[in-house]
């Protein structure tokens, strides 16, 4: 498996370790992760604090060419909101950990030329099926249902 989708995951099991939605994101520059992140909306009383959306704010103010330069890497696809913060940070590349349990903007991502993988990994895809069949409320209330 690849070092960052695992970095991705690890981030995952911390939130759910905290009693949060089990999805993780790492941001990767040149080969480094330079930011980190995981769903932290119950822990932080958050409506806005999704995995991609954490690894970007923990990543700090960056310059427009940095991100151009980088991967998010996320265990689940990105829903409109951190779709729409990959596009208008000039995110080239999406690595996808899985999106079997929920399909976000990913066709919107490639329309803007954003090189977007799907790995289907097994242990993402484990990780969500369990916590939404233990939790549909907060899963439907994280994903706007």
């Amino acid at each position: 498996m690849d070092a960052f989708l695992k970095a991705a995951i690890e981030e995952a099991r911390a939130g759910l370790a905290e009693g949060g939605i089990p999805i993780g994101s790492v941001l990767v520059h040149k080969g480094h992760i330079i930011g980190r992140g995981h769903n932290r909306r119950v822990q932080k009383g958050s409506v806005i604090l999704h995995a991609e959306m954490d690894a970007l704010e923990n990543a700090g103010r960056l310059k427009a060419s940095v991100y151009r330069e980088c991967t998010l890497y996320t265990t689940l696809s990105p829903c409109p909101m951190c779709t729409g913060a990959i596009l208008l940070y000039g995110i080239p590349r999406v690595v996808i950990g899985e999106n079997q349990t929920f399909l976000g903007g990913e066709t919107l991502l490639k329309e803007n030329n954003v090189e977007v993988i799907v790995e289907n990994n097994e242990e993402c895809v484990s990780i969500m099926t369990n916590f939404i069949e233990k939790n549909p409320e907060l899963w439907n209330e994280d994903i706007g249902e």
